[in-house]
């Protein structure tokens, strides 16, 4: 492997002036520069990345936590981020929490020995840790949130107004002419999960259709989807319409329903909430609310960067636009 002293020699020039010119480029001549480059490049040279971080105190790093890898709704955040910040000449380490705050609190470690340069959390909370850094550095804290919105974390966020996008979705299945709606919800613990319930509640409200809301608690899996959907079915007074706050509780949901021998949209009209990748290729398509995954990983790692040039004055809360999906899984009642 080239080294900067194989690259001067070739050059005719001092250590110095090839790292001026690989730094600094405009303080070096051009005809000087021109041989500098012409032997890194013949000799393959990379610097020393190490002991650039070293100099800098960067690692180029960011760290991102996500509390179920195995969701596809955090897979799409991730590429994300992923691609934001290789942009910005970062890379990512990825750490799979598992809503384990032992987990949360280890990665965060790493963050206070400077191990990473930011920390990305995709779940709901602030681990110990972070929340003294919060405290502590205030704004200058590199911790960001993407998906929950919370002002009292302290800290920027980007996510969807989940309050509204469940407004419209029932507002979608009221105006359809269901009257009996299951809410199939994820941890109310969680942020967005209180914010999409208060969406419900305020459409039902609008509908005059409170008496017909039945709302079970779940944990956003494929697994509660099906159970909780069992159950919402099962009763004397069964739902026409299920709305579920992941689509991934709404393909449990199509399972169950399709084994008490019921049809959708038939019998029972569906409702997601992402728009993950195969939500479209259910049978039937799936009716969603479309998430903008992608960007609310783009906008984490600006966000990110912010903090990191020193240039985020305050806490800021970017809120990205989602879309109602209308497909083949919704339809009117049958009389």
């Amino acid at each position: 492997m080239a080294t900067i002293q194989d690259v001067a020699r070739s050059a005719g020039v001092s250590t110095a002036t090839v790292s001026r010119v690989l730094s600094a480029p405009g303080r070096v001549a051009e005809a000087t520069r021109a041989r500098v480059l012409a032997a890194v490049d013949s000799l393959g040279y990379s610097p020393n990345v190490a002991a650039k971080m070293l100099r800098t105190l960067r690692t180029q790093k960011i760290l991102v936590t996500v509390p179920d890898i195995s969701n596809p709704f955090f897979s799409q955040v991730i590429r994300g981020v992923e691609e934001a910040a290789s942009a910005a000449g970062y890379s990512v380490l990825l750490g799979d929490t598992r809503h384990e705050p032992e987990r949360e609190d280890q990665y965060a470690a790493m963050l206070r020995r400077k191990e990473a340069d930011g920390l990305i959390f995709l779940g709901h909370r602030l681990s110990d840790t972070l929340a003294e850094m919060a405290a502590a550095l205030g704004p200058g804290a590199p911790i960001v949130n993407g998906c929950e919105y919370s002002p009292a974390l302290g800290v920027s966020s980007a996510h969807i107004d989940n309050e509204k996008a469940a407004t419209e979705a029932m507002a979608h299945l009221y105006a359809l002419g269901h009257r009996r709606v299951g809410v199939v919800t994820g941890p109310l613990a969680s942020p967005l999960s209180r914010d999409r319930l208060a969406g419900v509640r305020a459409a039902a409200r609008t509908a005059g259709a409170v008496e017909g809301l039945a709302v079970a608690t779940g944990d956003f899996s494929v697994e509660a989807g099906a159970a909780l959907a069992r159950d919402l079915l099962s009763t004397a007074a069964p739902p026409s319409a299920l709305f579920c706050f992941s689509d991934e509780m709404a393909m449990g949901a199509l399972a169950a329903l399709r084994g008490l021998g019921l049809a959708c949209p038939r019998d029972v009209s569906l409702v997601g909430f992402d728009d993950i990748r195969f939500a479209a290729y259910l049978d039937p398509p799936l009716t969603t609310v479309s998430q903008p995954m992608a960007e609310i990983g783009h906008e984490t790692v600006r966000l990110l960067l912010e903090v990191l040039s020193g240039e985020a004055g305050a806490a800021r809360h970017v809120t990205l636009p989602h879309r109602l999906v209308i497909r083949a899984s919704t339809a009117a009642p049958v009389a």
